[in-house]
């Protein structure tokens, strides 16, 4: 695991957009990352989504910033207790890509998975509805591969480690399947609100 600064020492600072437990990293955004940062150029990053969709789909860097430019500016909190305000992400909304791959009915889950195979699950209520996006681009640039570039999963309402770096696929399940985290004792969904940070909570 890498971490860098901003984990630990840090004063909780009082901010209205500042869920329980969390402290405001301010201009800080630390790197925590399950594995190593990848040597993954946009020519070879490529997102699949397949599963319990009518027709499964892969896309290449070019063909997915064929959809429409999307962007999210809000907040985001990472579940070890830093929370950054006022972000800015740039990409396409992932219900461009999933209205192409049409979902079963039957489809209540999806499995995020990156390049590197590290994985994440999530309700698939929870990244639709404009609540999710593949992002490229942060502040106006390119997306730091420290941070998941060329391209990261953004689910900006739940804990950050959900948002899964150097995003490679999903697929649609219709129940849960834990991804790498959840299934070594962190929270099925991690609403940062209910401090749904570890199972039980």
């Amino acid at each position: 695991m890498n971490i860098t600064r901003g984990f630990t020492g840090r004063p909780r600072v009082d901010h209205p957009g500042l869920p329980p437990g969390q402290y405001d990293a301010g201009d800080d955004w630390p790197v925590l990352s399950a594995e190593v940062t990848p040597e993954l150029t946009p020519a070879d990053w490529t997102l699949r989504i397949d599963g319990l969709v009518a027709e499964p789909r892969t896309w290449t860097w070019d063909e997915a910033h064929a959809f429409p430019d999307s962007a999210y500016e809000g907040d985001i909190h990472c579940v070890t207790g830093w929370s950054k305000f006022g972000v800015r992400f740039g990409g396409v909304s992932l219900d461009a890509f999933l209205d192409v791959v049409r979902p079963h009915v039957s489809a209540t889950h999806v499995v995020a998975y990156a390049h590197t195979g590290y994985t994440t699950s999530l309700p698939l209520a929870d990244v639709t509805g404009g609540r999710a996006w593949i992002a490229w681009e942060y502040d106006g640039r390119p997306l730091p591969a420290e941070h998941g570039g060329p391209a990261r999963l953004l689910v900006p309402h739940l804990y950050f480690w959900k948002s899964a770096k150097w995003i490679a696929g999903l697929r649609l399940l219709d129940h849960d399947e834990p991804g790498f985290w959840e299934g070594n004792g962190y929270h099925a969904r991690g609403n940062p609100w209910e401090e749904q940070r570890y199972s039980g909570d």
